[in-house]
């Protein structure tokens, strides 16, 4: 994320938890880091990944869009989200999420439209894996996707789907030499156990 939006973002966090008087210890096990690490992402020192921000607003009982921009969704019946227009979020080592919901309030999924960036020195290197409350369906439109759910490895190209416990480790990277651009829906759970 750029500088001045990742400071605005971070405030956001501060300024809810405070509101909601959340021990940072509390927001530290709910985000699944240290303390110190939370602190770190709730000061702007570090970048967010997702699963932290979605954590976040999971915690605060907020959608994760509010937590984005300020704003909350307001459209109830429908949304219409045209081509490039999604709500970009950046997160780690260039990988994009448009959300493709972000104008409606009261969702029970967060689906995003993904580029993950093809990265010749991640080939042969551990996947970072991640865990997230809920469930989870990724759609390949282009390129390939290695995704790796606990220890076992799948390949995937265009045309193939995945649909996981998203509580399990999880992670993927772009192979095959081309970025890989899929449909990731998040669909939310009970838990606000979660961790990154």
């Amino acid at each position: 994320m750029q500088g001045e939006k990742l400071q605005e973002i971070a405030q956001r966090i501060q300024t809810m938890r405070e509101i909601l008087e959340i021990p940072v210890a509390e927001m530290a096990q709910q985000t699944g880091l240290s303390a110190e690490e939370y602190l770190k992402n709730e000061s702007g020192e570090s970048d967010f990944s997702f699963t932290f921000l979605y954590n976040c607003a999971k915690a605060f009982g907020m959608d994760i869009v509010e937590l984005l921009t300020g704003e909350a969704p307001h459209l109830s019946f429908y949304s219409i989200v045209r081509k490039g227009e999604g709500l970009k979020i950046n997160r780690r080592k260039g990988f994009t999420y448009n959300h493709m919901a972000y104008r409606f309030s009261g969702k029970i999924a967060e689906p995003f439209l993904v580029t993950a960036p093809y990265h010749e020195e991640e080939q042969d290197q551990p996947i970072h894996l991640s865990q997230h409350d809920g469930q989870e369906f990724d759609f390949i439109l282009s390129g390939q996707l290695k995704v790796q759910m606990e220890s076992h490895t799948e390949y995937m190209g265009p045309g193939d789907a995945i649909y996981y416990d998203s509580g399990h480790a999880h992670g993927m990277i772009a192979t095959g030499g081309e970025d890989c651009v899929f449909l990731a829906i998040v669909i939310k759970g009970d838990s606000k156990e979660v961790a990154d």
